[in-house]
Order: structure tokens, then sequence, then C-alpha cells
């Protein structure tokens, strides 16, 4: 019988996690997270998410296990009681995910870069439309694209913002990416575009003194931007592990019959 692989605990401060933590850490024989090879997270997406950041930005990345103790929990597994958790590990399939890399360029030369799991979107700052150009691997697609904002997001992250921006749910291994407009005005028809994920995108703010567009890369944002290129990062997937059933690609799947 294989031995059991260590693992590492993580909560967020809510009081349910907090909670759900001090019920779990006498239940099992519990390893740092430099130490661990699987990390259990308690909390919700957005947690989740920062668990999956720090990782990244570590360059240690180890699959994860999550546990829904937040609201929309798209990325957990149900929290109940019924099955040790070394178990319900031993026993979850693996998903892997290819994050998104951002670089972005401000308006005064300030370079900055970070990793998006759901998708990086760019907004405008204040009541005028922004004006974008948008390139695909080098080629100017749309000159001039006027809008509240634009994302480009994974199949992990299409079910989130991109969905109520009214984009595409990708499947998961499909290994392509949405460009999705966020209220478009000119071309006012244009519904967006689903790319290979090795496309290397790139948007330039057009008018970006009298227009100023801040990006978010999931929970980072950088105002005031002159251009932003976005790729797939395909050697640094993630892997998220869900329970026999309730994987990430059938719930993706499930998404698409919702009304």
């Amino acid at each position: 019988m294989p031995a059991m692989p260590r693992l590492a605990l993580l909560a967020s401060p809510t009081d349910r996690a907090q909670e759900a933590e001090a019920a779990l850490i006498a239940s099992h024989e519990w390893v740092p997270l430099e130490d661990a090879e699987i990390v259990v997270v308690l909390g919700g997406d957005g947690f989740m998410l920062q668990t999956l950041h720090h990782m990244l930005d570590t360059g240690r990345v180890i699959p994860a296990y999550g546990l829904n103790l937040g609201t929309v929990g798209f990325l957990m597994n149900r929290h109940k009681a019924t099955r040790p958790i070394a178990e319900r590990v031993a026993k979850a399939r693996g998903v892997a995910v290819a994050p998104l890399w951002m670089e972005a360029v401000t308006q005064t030369g300030e370079r900055y870069s970070s990793w998006a799991i759901n998708e990086v979107s760019l907004l405008r700052e204040t009541r005028q439309t922004a004006k974008l150009e948008v390139s695909v691997n080098g080629k100017v697609r749309m000159p001039e694209l006027s809008c509240d904002g634009v994302l480009v997001a994974t199949p992990a992250g299409s079910t989130a913002y991109n969905l109520s921006a009214n984009g595409p749910i990708l499947p998961l291994g499909s290994a392509m990416l949405a460009l999705t407009p966020i209220s478009p005005f000119r071309p006012r028809r244009w519904r967006g575009a689903i790319l290979p994920e090795s496309c290397e995108i790139l948007f330039r703010s057009l008018e970006a003194a009298k227009r100023p567009v801040s990006v978010v890369a999931d929970q980072k944002e950088v105002r005031d931007i002159s251009e932003v290129r976005v790729s797939a990062a395909r050697d640094h997937r993630l892997t998220l592990l869900f329970d026999k059933g309730k994987s990430l690609d059938e719930r993706i799947f499930a998404e698409q019959f919702l009304v």
C-alpha cells in the first residue's frame, strides 16, 4: 500500500474556516507547507486563488484540495465530516489548470507582472469609455475597441467574470482562451473570440491620458496602463484535486445547462 502523501493545512481567517481548521488539526498529522506534497485549503474560491498565487510566486507548486467554507466554492469540494480527510484526499482526482502570465507597462514606463488563474481584465477608470488596440501574435486584429473593458479568461475562469460578461464557457482541456469585451460600444456587435492558449495577446491603451485604463490579474490591480501583454503559462500548470464525480470539468459542463 503506497504511503500517504504529506499534507499541509491552510485556512482563511473567516470564523467558519477557523472552526473547521480547529476540528481537523487533531484528525491528521500535518506538516508545514514547505514540506508538504499536497495542501488542504479551507475557505472560499478567493482564498484558494490566494494560495495558488502564493505557490506560483514562491516557485513551489503542489496539488491543492479545497474544502468550501466560503460562498460559491467553484474551485472547492463540499465540506463534510463523514470521511477522514486523508481518505478523501487519497481518492481525489486531479485537474490541471494553466494560469495566465500578465505583463503591464504604465503610462510612466513602470513595469508590473503577475499570474492570473481566472482572468486578466482591462477596465476603464473614469466615466469615459476605454479605447484599446487588440493584437494577437503580433498582428493587430482590432485597431480600435471602444468599451468598458475587455478580459482574457482561462477555462477554469470562464464561468466567473467572463460568463457574467456574456463570454463563452470553455471546457477544461480545450487549450483555449476566451477574449471577451465588457459592454462594447464600437464595434457594437463584436462578442469576442476564442483563441488557442498558445496565443499571445497585446492590448494598447489609446488616448491613455484622457481615457485611463487599469488592469486586474485575478486580485492584483495596476492603474494607468499603457499596454498589457497576456499569455498562457503552459509550463506552470497547477493541479486542483476534486472528489470523484465532482470534478471541475463536470461543474463547467453543468454550468452550460443552467437557466
